[in-house]
């Protein structure tokens, strides 16, 4: 994950950028290691593993504080949603269709979620997921998009069971009388099938582990 430079090799990266402190999109010499990915961002996880990896902790723990920090500046202040990639400062990469909320961006709404429910440290986190269930629930429960400019521009017509899967996580953080009718909708969400069920049927499944508790942190084993 931060060694890979130190082989000195022709083709790939390290997996996070030593300077920015930040998971890079595609850890590959070149453009694709330029950039990031706001879904890639997580930082429960980074927490635990400042906490109990062998080594390296100190820059886990400033990864899982700077992914934290990138969260806001990633997220749209009216709507909550975050584009697909971005770079290193938060601002949407490119021009191209991957500077809106899109399919990866899906996972963003689970990942500000699970981090606080796991270590509720950041108020902005319940705001972040307010605002953004709002925001999908001022669509229509039943009939939000699955795509959006971040300015809450419509850009599909399709409503999926991984984007339901991911507001539904959202719940973890927000208000309970909002992410309630979140957790409902999932609940009510028949299991996928057909050509998008491996991406749909994941995030449906996370999703149901999440909300029900058991999706949880494993401590090592003592000696």
């Amino acid at each position: 994950m931060l060694h890979k430079e130190d082989q000195k090799n022709d083709l790939a990266t390290n997996m996070f950028n030593l300077e920015h402190r930040q998971v890079v999109f595609v850890p590959k010499i070149g453009r694709d290691s330029s950039f990031t990915d706001p879904s890639y961002h997580l930082p429960a996880y980074y927490e635990l593993w400042a906490r109990w990896a062998g080594r390296d902790n100190e820059f886990w723990a400033e990864a899982a504080q700077v992914s934290r920090e990138y969260f806001k500046k990633a997220a749209n202040p009216q709507t909550g949603l975050m584009p697909d990639y971005a770079n290193f400062d938060g601002t949407p990469y490119g021009t191209g269709d991957h500077k809106d909320f899109r399919f990866d961006a899906w996972r963003t709404l689970s990942n500000v979620a699970v981090d606080y429910a796991w270590f509720g440290n950041d108020p902005w986190q319940v705001e972040q997921s307010n605002r953004v269930l709002d925001f999908l629930a001022s669509e229509g429960m039943d009939s939000y998009a699955n795509q959006y400019a971040l300015d809450g521009k419509p850009l599909s017509g399709d409503h999926s069971t991984g984007l339901v899967a991911m507001a539904a996580t959202a719940a973890l953080a927000a208000d309970p009388e909002k992410g309630k009718p979140f957790v409902q909708a999932l609940w009510d969400t028949k299991i996928p099938t057909g050509r998008w069920r491996y991406y749909d049927g994941l995030l449906y499944t996370l999703a149901l582990l999440h909300v029900s508790g058991n999706f949880r942190i494993y401590t090592p084993a003592l000696p």
